[in-house]
């Protein structure tokens, strides 16, 4: 099948196309229904209350989702009085612009979802400021949009109840189909036409993605109820799916070896492409495990099978008996064979009943791998100083708005110059370089959406097939704007237009495009220069503690591993949130360090130390998820030899932390380990030298970031 065409099916059967057809439905069915009536500004007035507690429907638990709504609800009302009752007195807006602004914005202090219902709220006193924008009355126009509201929390909650796991299906679907990616991005170490170098960032970059919808999917999963106590199959495969997969990460990750000499040893043996060949094989049966939930189907083929493995196992012999060393290669054998059999396991779940479906880890054991955001005052005046990077946004986004708002007042830019307001409100981030990538991001998409909404307007005369262009261009921006911005935006583009040409029949739509661009590229530009000048977040100040953070998660995470050995084991949950703590913080300092790339160069400092910080640590994750697969497998005790090496990566990791920033590493695990007399395990052994050698570079490199 043609690969385009491929991903396009399975882009529709995404939670991304399912939450773009319910946006589109919950938007645009008022105003189908309003405009024979001829009573098109209610209709619009109800599709925009609608539009915005649509914001707030974010992924996530439904109990979230259904709250966030009805906060939304209630502020986007409150504001509308409010600017209704000011929009007179250009003093009194102006004040309020700025209050409000700042308000609403100080709400990521509470996370995403709460962020969301106060982009919604602005969103309504932006889109009210003219006071001639409607004939309604105060209170009518206000009940309105929230009128339009509740129709669409109505509407979500029917999507919801009609289909209650599919979101976690799509969305731990969607998880497993990165993990494989992941795993593909593995195989090209074995390639030797790959820079080992370039292949790392890819790396590094994929492993954000997979903790990003990791996270997703404990949220899916953890925090809500139903799937925690479920008795049906349902709820039982997807958690069962997701606990073992979290595994096979963590062993894809233990994959991890010096590849530059793996080539150079056997570059000549015809072994690499099988190596590379069977890991393909492996992403692929991942793969399809993702493209069964999603489209809800049961597995009936496989991509490998055991004599892929045993073919493997050949070469390797061969090789052997050639008189070359094949240690490295048996050990990279037995971990791909480990995730064939994981892998194969999880697709005989599919056919399993619901009593073979149980899970060793209890509710309230899996609820803790989720955060859980505490919504109080407290939390709120805490960040009302400088040291706070939300107080420092919502200050600078309250100050641009003003600053906006009067440049349009000044230059009389017609009645959409509230496009102004709006692009600075879409486009400013906390951070100067998420918005440094929206501002290119929005501008380039509104003059590539501009173009071709003007030459369809120009070359479309027919009603009907502007109507379905308009449904399209809609149902693409909402599908769309979460996970691809730019491509968003260049659909949303022509679907404004086009809904303007059948508003606005008797105006020039050629001047509304022309007044869209002009004050995309006006609120742009503030946007960017003032994130520059007012009060700048940059990640580069900041990432001495995601540098830190990452030691200490990694450092954590070896002291879990070897407290499984010890004496006083500790329970395998406790074993599992230390391993997602590094998951959590590598894709952090990964994801800070690609931040610091996309500030100025004078912010830039150290990057090519940071850099191989961020490898070097990387590969840290991947030898210890290697040496607990290992103590794992042998059930050994650790002698002597083996606490000599533990104990000197502890003190490297301990004094890396104190370099990069100037503190100690927090309270250390007590190892009470009863030491074996037997000889020593090679493997462990070796794994252990490994990881003390890479624990003394991160030390080495540590010292010169603390300069």
């Amino acid at each position: 099948m043609n690969k385009p065409l491929e991903d396009f099916k399975n882009f529709i059967y995404t939670q991304y196309f399912s939450d773009g057809i319910k946006v589109t439905l919950g938007v645009l069915l008022p105003s189908l229904i309003f405009f024979p009536l001829n009573l098109l500004e209610i209709g619009l007035t109800l599709s925009l209350g609608a539009l915005c507690v649509s914001i707030a429907d974010s992924p996530g638990p439904w109990s979230h989702r259904k709250n966030g709504m009805l906060y939304t609800n209630l502020f986007i009302f409150l504001t509308a009085i409010l600017t209704a009752l000011l929009n007179k007195s250009e003093l009194l807006l102006s004040m309020e612009i700025f209050s409000l602004c700042f308000l609403f914005s100080m709400f990521n202090v509470y996370g995403a979802r709460a962020a969301s219902v106060g982009t919604a709220a602005l969103l309504i006193m932006i889109l009210n400021i003219n006071p001639d924008k409607t004939s309604l009355k105060l209170f009518e126009h206000a009940f309105l949009i929230l009128t339009g509201g509740i129709w669409y929390f109505l509407l979500s909650t029917i999507f919801s109840t009609l289909r209650p796991y599919r979101y976690a299906q799509q969305t731990l679907g969607e998880c497993i189909g990165e993990i494989a990616k992941y795993m593909e991005l593995r195989a090209r170490f074995y390639n030797e036409k790959i820079s080992v170098a370039d292949n790392f960032k890819d790396l590094v970059d994929q492993q954000i993605k997979v903790n990003q919808l990791l996270d997703n999917t404990r949220e899916a999963l953890f925090k809500t109820r139903k799937f925690l106590n479920e008795s049906s199959n349902a709820g039982r495969l997807m958690i069962l799916i997701f606990v073992d997969m979290v595994d096979v990460f963590e062993k894809t990750m233990a994959t991890q070896n010096d590849y530059e000499s793996i080539r150079a040893k056997y570059k000549d043996k015809d072994i690499l492409p099988a190596f590379a060949n069977i890991i393909e094989k492996l992403a692929t049966e991942i793969n399809y495990i993702g493209f069964c939930l999603i489209h809800q189907e049961k597995p009936d083929k496989k991509a490998i099978f055991l004599t892929d493995l045993e073919g493997l196992k050949a070469k390797i012999d061969h090789i052997e008996k050639e008189g070359e060393s094949v240690f490295i290669l048996k050990k990279i054998l037995i971990n791909l064979r480990s995730i064939y059999h994981q892998t194969d396991d999880i697709l005989h779940y599919f056919g399993k009943e619901t009593k073979d479906l149980k899970t060793t880890s209890s509710p309230t054991e899996l609820s803790r791998f989720v955060n859980h955001q505490v919504f109080d005052f407290e939390a709120f005046k805490n960040n009302l100083n400088l040291r706070s990077s939300v107080f420092k946004f919502s200050l600078r986004l309250a100050i641009v708005c003003i600053i906006g708002f009067y440049v349009g007042k000044l230059f009389s830019l017609g009645h959409h110059s509230y496009w102004i307001l709006l692009t600075i409100l879409v486009i400013m981030k906390p951070d100067f370089s998420n918005t440094k990538t929206r501002y290119f991001e929005r501008v380039l998409g509104t003059v590539i959406g501009g173009v071709i909404g003007g030459l369809i307007l120009m070359f479309i005369q027919d009603e009907t097939i502007k109507f379905l262009l308009l449904i399209f261009f809609m149902l693409m921006t909402y599908s769309l704007i979460r996970i691809k911005y730019l491509i968003a935006v260049i659909f949303m583009t022509p679907f404004i237009l086009i809904l303007f040409s059948f508003i606005n029949v008797a105006n020039n739509t050629t001047i509304i495009a022309q007044e869209r661009i002009i004050d995309t590229l006006i609120g742009s530009f503030l946007a960017i220069i003032f994130s520059y000048l007012i009060l700048p977040e940059w990640a580069s100040t900041k990432l001495k503690t995601n540098l830190s953070q990452t030691v200490k998660a990694n450092l954590n995470y070896l002291e879990h591993i070897v407290l499984r050995q010890s004496l006083f084991p500790i329970t395998e949950t406790e074993y599992k949130l230390a391993r997602k703590d590094v998951y959590v913080t590598t894709a952090n300092m990964a994801g800070a360090f690609q931040r610091m790339m996309n500030e100025p160069k004078s912010k830039q400092q150290h990057h090519s130390e940071i850099h191989k910080f961020v490898v070097l640590n990387h590969i840290l994750s991947s030898y210890l998820a290697q040496l607990s697969s290992y103590f794992k497998e042998s059930k050994v005790q650790i002698d002597q030899k083996q606490l000599r090496l533990i104990r000197k990566s502890r003190f490297y990791l301990e004094e890396s932390i104190k370099s990069v920033n100037d503190q100690e590493s927090g309270t250390h695990n007590k190892l009470h380990i009863q030491l074996s007399n037997d000889s020593s395990d090679e493997q462990v052994t070796e794994q252990l030298e490994l990881i003390t050698k890479l624990s003394s570079e991160i030390a080495k490199i540590s010292e010169k970031l603390a300069d």
